[in-house]
């Protein structure tokens, strides 16, 4: 753990609402809180250099502070399930897959009240159970090992009457070179167990917490009227048959996919609500594979699939609160936080009160893409920044370094799986201001990603006069396009990549409209999420297809739990980045920047507004972005190109373009149908800085590149760069109508 960290409950608020912060302090004790409106977020002395303004507020100065958990793992907890006077036996029952079997002993149903506590699981010598009674404890397992990634049925069985434990397992489809089918029967001393308790799935109360989280899928988990032997049990449990002793409780996890609850369908009806997110809409069973999408037949999605990682709610108790002052700037604001000398800050946003009162200019933070991005554990990124980090006076921390705090959409499960949830209610410890991610290949460069590049374009507003506001992905998905009608002017940060149908709803219908929009990332508007049903803190992704990615959904798994919504890339979808912003993803490759050369589109008449200032600059064969504190030049990581086939609009004007001859450079997987390369690089491995007009005098412009706004500082922000997108912002801004080009309707 940190010796300080926390998260906010939100990422924007406006003056006159309550934020709140859950802090959370190592072994507890005083610590030190102050706020400060952040200018740059820039630590590298050779750059800009981190600024910012403090602000009063009420809660600046000392505090104590709790020692807080994070409590990873998923499950399903049922609070309250009577088993009844204790005189019959009781079974448990469940169908599973198990993935991660080296992890060692792994609850999948349990149930205790703290006098006596059964538990059905598996371990490295197969299925497990353990019964607790006043009369000691019985551990039995079956020395058979299972399969991973392989459906099998488990059943243990008590009678208290005969003092008998019973446990049996089955695969569903048997192995040609092993048989995995076990039975075991032992003799206990009688104890009942009775009463009302709780249960648990997918994990094991220990305490006031639990343990022994499963990894993997489990289905149809029951626990029954012990009539019969344990191999009637495993019967039933194959066939979906009801038991012939009667049920007790009985969740069928494909009822309510899109929700937190898992459903009893037996009598007792207790209900049990998931902890942690684990993912639902998993194929189960009885998937036959002639259907993919879960809605036509939910039966067939009845699993669920736990990681022993996954993390939800952290559910930190708030630690400060207050009003936002209703005198305070739109602007990016961190809470620093200090104690014993370690250091943290936590990002988050005032808007103005009212939409477009303070400002026509709207700086939107792309902050599904942090979520979706935080706590990426990239193995040895901690170490590497450390040493650079201190001597800057960064924050040197990395998710790496820190796992306690959970994994990314970047990440791999322990069990080897996909990560599709995401969620802001944890600290994000890599999402902050004052703060470097990597060593920049460029001998002055800063190595920045996420909050504290997009910095650099606030900073540029600022110190050019431009005043703007600061909006979200998350207010834009709530508010839409009414939100953006406020503006005059729209700006992206450095990496809008995930975007739900709300967010891209709501740009699209506000260009329609008349809207101006300057895209200053690449790689944008390329994943489809999905939130919560309770709000966008938490972030489905399913991966279906193609597009850049560390892993790919499984089969049929690729419509999302939370709306039953497909899954992928928007181009996917049918709709292209193209069709937003004129350019779409094109080209990936190392952290490394290139310069941007102008061509004969700079002297169109329709954007000479962009020249001003710089005549002897901007014209055909000149040169821009060819430093930058990013990679070393504007042009890098990740590039977008124009594309008419894929919705730029024929009326376009390229004024700039950037061809790598870098060869880690390649075209993104959507691009290839074969090992062949799909055509000439210069077709494919490009930046193209992209204008066009929109109905109702509205606009585009798109650099389409990462590392572009790196190029912004150089010169003390009096780059070519900078003056081209300073130029752009003001003409913009300025509510004069573009007219409509005269090859519009070619």
């Amino acid at each position: 753990m940190l010796p300080i960290t926390g998260y906010v409950d939100r990422w924007s608020v406006r003056p006159g609402e309550t934020i709140n912060f859950m802090i959370g302090v190592r072994g507890g004790g005083r610590y030190r809180a102050r706020i400060a409106r952040v200018i740059c977020g820039d630590p590298n002395p050779q750059g800009p250099g981190y600024r910012e303004i403090p602000v009063s507020s009420a809660l600046e100065g000392e505090h104590d502070g709790p020692e807080q958990q994070i409590a990873k793992g998923s499950w399903i907890d049922i609070p309250t399930l009577d088993l009844g006077s204790g005189e019959r036996p009781i079974a448990f029952a469940a169908t599973i897959w198990p993935t991660l079997i080296a992890a060692g002993r792994q609850a999948v149903l349990s149930w205790s009240n703290g006098h006596a506590a059964l538990t059905l699981g598996i371990g490295a010598k197969g299925a497990f159970c353990r019964l607790a009674t006043s009369e000691g404890v019985v551990d039995v397992d079956l020395s058979v090992p299972l399969t991973e990634r392989a459906w099998h049925d488990i059943a243990c069985r008590y009678d208290p009457a005969s003092g008998t434990l019973q446990l049996a397992q089955a695969p569903r489809k048997a192995r040609l070179d092993y048989d995995e089918r076990a039975e075991k029967s032992i003799a206990t001393r009688n104890a009942p167990l009775s009463g009302t308790g709780a249960a648990a799935v997918a994990a094991e109360r220990s305490g006031v917490g639990v343990h022994q989280h499963f990894n993997g899928k489990i289905e149809r988990p029951r626990i029954v009227d012990g009539v019969g032997d344990v191999g009637a049990m495993l019967a039933t449990q194959r066939s979906g048959a009801a038991t012939p002793g009667g049920t007790i409780a009985e969740w069928d996890l494909s009822i309510g996919i899109p929700t937190d609850v898992a459903t009893d369908i037996g009598p007792a009806k207790a209900h049990g609500r998931c902890v942690n997110l684990p993912t639902r809409a998993m194929t189960g069973s009885r998937w036959t594979g002639a259907l993919h999408h879960w809605t036509e037949a939910p039966a067939q999605w009845g699993a669920i699939h736990f990681h022993d990682d996954d993390i939800g709610d952290a559910g930190w108790t708030p630690s400060l609160s207050f009003v936002v002052p209703t005198e305070w700037q739109s602007g990016v604001y961190a809470l620093h936080l200090e104690k014993d000398g370690a250091r943290d800050n936590i990002v988050f946003y005032v808007r103005a009160a009212i939409a477009g009162s303070q400002a026509k200019v709207a700086f939107l933070a792309p902050t599904f893409s942090y979520t979706v991005y935080s706590q990426y554990q990239k193995k040895g990124r901690e170490a590497l920044i450390t040493e650079r980090s201190r001597a800057w006076g960064a924050l040197a921390q990395a998710p790496d370094g820190h796992p306690e705090y959970g994994v990314s959409p970047y990440n791999f499960h322990s069990d080897g799986s996909g990560v599709g949830m995401s969620t802001m209610r944890r600290p994000l410890i890599d999402k902050r201001v004052n703060q470097i991610h990597l060593i920049d290949p460029s001998p002055y460069g800063s190595g920045l990603y996420w909050i504290s590049a997009d910095s650099y374009i606030t900073d540029l507003l600022t110190r050019k006069g431009i005043d703007f506001e600061v909006i979200t992905d998350h207010d834009v998905h709530a508010e839409g396009a009414e939100l953006l009608s406020k503006y005059s002017v729209v700006l992206t940060g450095q990496h809008p990549e995930y975007h739900t149908t709300e967010t891209l709803d709501a740009l699209s219908t506000y260009l329609e409209q008349g809207g101006r929009f300057v895209y200053l990332g690449g790689n944008g508007f390329y994943w489809k999420v999905v939130p919560h049903a309770s709000g966008p803190w938490a972030l489905e992704l399913r991966r279906a297809e193609g597009g850049i990615r560390l892993w790919g959904t499984e089969p049929g798994e690729s419509y999302h739990a939370f709306d039953g919504s497909y899954g992928g890339l928007w181009r996917r979808l049918g709709r292209p980045p193209q069709l937003l912003a004129g350019v779409g993803f094109s080209t990936q490759g190392e952290y490394m920047g290139f310069p941007y050369t102008f061509l004969d589109g700079i002297l169109d008449p329709r954007v000479a507004f962009m020249r001003e200032g710089m005549e002897g600059k901007a014209k055909p064969g000149g040169i821009l972005g060819e430093r930058g504190l990013m990679g070393g030049g504007a042009a890098g990581h990740e590039l977008d190109r124009a594309d008419v086939r894929l919705g730029t609009p024929p009326h376009a004007i390229i004024v700039g373009r950037a061809v790598l001859n870098e060869p880690t450079y390649q075209p993104v997987n959507e691009e290839r149908y074969d090992h062949t390369w799909p055509a000439a690089r210069e077709a494919i491995i490009r930046s193209d800085l992209t204008f066009f007009e929109t109905p109702n005098g509205g606009a585009v412009f798109s650099v389409g590149s990462m590392n572009f706004i790196g190029a912004l500082p150089i010169d003390n922000y009096d780059s070519v760069a900078a003056q081209l997108i300073t130029n752009i912002v003001k003409r913009f801004a300025n509510p004069a109508p573009f007219p409509a080009p005269r090859t519009a309707g070619i």
